[in-house]
């Protein structure tokens, strides 16, 4: 069963707000068996959202569409529902009167024109938002059943999984499965290298890879002769998928990679120190993303300076003198001290050339040197050029040095070669 995401705005037709809606809805969609054919964006015109709801209603079984549900004069979505539909506009007063009494709890007054977000298509259902002002709504033209819902995600999640899940959920045949493996420290061509083949060996496999840097997602998506049949073979042949591509993967579909360390750290009782310079603190803000960091997160220092490194981390200006800051001796120093400071089982380090200035002929912009102290262990140093921009090189460095404290915790190779 075909199904379509509409997407309704000028802030996005224009680039000012970046979509995440339409993936979201479109990830759900597919979860409940459907065949998501088409995403359209359209900016805040009448007769162009007309003409796409129509031209919708006619390929489509399920449309989902969302915004331009807002009290407004560019909100036209309502009205253009109903003229799609050639139907009248009827007002519920029982959705203005909520608004009025959410505007109350708030000590505030309900402008007039939000009693517009109480006017639906005659005949629509009306699909309640208690975490927003503006309700949802559902209509039936031609083949297709239409869902209108506010564009704000959260408010689109809740009336999703609420109201239009259930409605939806039994129209589908459910004969497709579909798993996620996400990877870290292999590129996107690397990964569909290593699995090259996978899809011929599997008919009604169909893989799928999405970059989101410095991540790599594999899409496992199998279709069958049954549901059942269909998770059955989805799992088999994502463990294949994780096998060919070894240590690279990390988790799944909800696993992010910070928690994914932090829960391999809690496992087996260990805690971390990092010291910080080039990134930051990126390293410590992605741990403390994650509930419960402080089990096994005892230090995020940010040694910016030379000076810091030597008050906080008791660095040897000698060291920094003879090798500078971005050097296999200062990552050193620099992960022995933190790991010394607190008391930790593991301390990593990270200094480098973020730039877009300060580097040099021996040291661009880009280097950087990670360091890893654990104890009773000698420490290690690693060095990588990194390419792009100062927000990457933050970022990829952040997870090499989460992915160094990954191996360590594990027990693995410590080579950071890339393929």
């Amino acid at each position: 069963m075909a199904a379509a995401v509409l997407s309704i705005g000028t802030e996005l037709t224009r680039g000012e707000l970046v979509n995440t809606n339409a993936t979201w809805l479109s990830e759900e969609l597919t979860k409940l068996g459907f065949e998501v054919v088409e995403h359209a964006t359209v900016d805040d015109d009448l007769e162009r959202i007309v003409t796409v709801i129509r031209r919708f209603a006619e390929a489509h079984q399920v449309v989902v569409a969302t915004g331009g549900l807002g009290p407004t004069s560019d909100d036209l979505t309502t009205a253009a529902a109903a003229k799609a539909a050639g139907v009248g506009l009827f007002r519920d007063e029982s959705v203005v009167e909520g608004i009025r009494r959410k505007f109350e709890a708030f000590g505030r007054v309900m402008p007039e024109s939000n009693a517009k977000q109480g006017d639906f298509p005659e005949g629509a259902e009306v699909l309640r938002n208690p975490v927003g002002t503006a309700p949802g709504f559902a209509i039936g033209l031609g083949r297709a059943r239409l869902f209108f819902v506010p564009g704000v995600p959260r408010e689109m999640q809740h009336i999703f999984v609420e109201s239009i899940r259930p409605a939806i959920a039994g129209l589908a045949e459910r004969l497709t499965h579909q798993i996620h493996v996400r990877t870290f420290g292999m590129t996107e061509s690397g990964v569909a290298q290593a699995l090259a083949g996978l899809e011929e060996a599997h008919p009604g496999l169909t893989l799928g890879y999405r970059a989101h840097f410095p991540e790599i997602e594999v899409k496992v998506r199998v279709r069958a002769n049954s549901a059942a049949e269909a998770e059955r073979d989805a799992h088999a042949i994502a463990e294949k998928v994780r096998g060919l591509l070894g240590h690279a993967v990390f988790g799944g579909r909800d696993d992010s990679f910070p928690a994914v360390v932090g829960k391999a750290l809690r496992d087996r009782g260990k805690t971390l120190a990092v010291a910080e310079s080039c990134t930051g603190g990126r390293v410590g803000e992605m741990l403390t993303r994650v509930p419960g960091s402080s089990d096994y997160l005892l230090l995020d220092a940010v040694v910016y300076s030379n000076g810091a490194k030597e008050t906080v981390l008791g660095v040897n200006p000698d060291i920094l003198r003879a090798h500078g800051a971005v050097s296999s001796e200062t990552a050193a120093v620099m992960a022995e001290g933190a790991l010394r400071v607190v008391g930790a089982d593991i301390a990593v380090s990270i200094t480098g050339i973020a730039g877009p200035g300060g580097g040099t002929d021996d040291k661009p912009v880009g280097t950087v040197w990670f360091g890893l102290a654990q104890r009773g262990e000698p420490t290690i140093t690693k060095h990588r050029k990194l390419p792009w921009g100062r927000d990457r090189v933050q970022t990829l460095s952040a997870y090499i040095a989460l992915e160094l404290v990954r191996r360590a915790v594990l027990g693995r190779k410590l080579e950071l070669g890339e393929r």
